[in-house]
């Protein structure tokens, strides 16, 4: 696997704190694009999760669309944009499943009505009614009362590892700055495009 340059991963690193620091809500949403088999490309948001030279990283039930798109096609495109800070990075690359031993310290990571919502969502499944759902909420804390919550096998995370990484910032009169990162051959090549 090919890592990062050392460039842009600080880069992104110092990004990210800036957005984190601007109190926003959710200074790690990313827009992450799919397209299955077919080619019918879908986007919604996710959240990273974690970040290093090897990739970006987030968590699903591998049953949902953007899963079994993901395993149909793992080419993908994610995107983050600061509004606030005038700052957007696009990231293109393919998505691999992370080891489960990562999965599963994540998992354990999380708030255990977040592992419990895990276990009784059917994710992207039809939902009659959102009673339904709180029944399967209640079921599943009574199985796991007084136990730790596993992680369900239907639930992993993704990395998505880096072929193209741009860096775009506002600038006056929409003349804004924009520097790709793109891996050719094996290597990282660096180039600036005009706004």
């Amino acid at each position: 696997m090919t890592t990062l340059p050392h460039e842009a991963f600080a880069r992104f690193q110092e990004l990210i704190e800036r957005a984190k620091q601007t109190g926003l809500r959710e200074p790690t949403a990313m827009t992450l694009a799919t397209a299955g088999a077919d080619g019918r490309v879908s986007a919604r948001v996710v959240l990273l999760r974690g970040f290093d030279e090897r990739g970006f990283v987030f968590y699903t039930n591998l049953s949902s669309e953007k899963a079994l798109q993901m395993q149909a096609n793992p080419s993908v495109a994610i995107c983050f944009h600061w509004e606030s800070l005038g700052e957007q990075v696009r990231i293109e690359g393919h998505a691999a499943l992370v080891p489960n031993d990562e999965a599963d310290a994540y998992w354990q990571s999380r708030p255990r009505d977040s592992q419990i919502g895990a276990w009784a969502s059917r994710q992207s499944e039809t939902l009659d009614a959102r009673e339904t759902l709180e029944q399967r909420i209640a079921k599943i804390e009574l199985e796991f009362l007084g136990n730790e919550v596993p992680r369900p096998e239907f639930w992993s995370g993704y990395r998505v590892v880096a072929r193209r990484i741009e860096f775009w910032s506002n600038r006056s009169a929409r003349l804004h700055e924009r520097v790709v990162y793109e891996l050719r051959d094996g290597e990282w090549a660096t180039r600036m495009l005009y706004p």
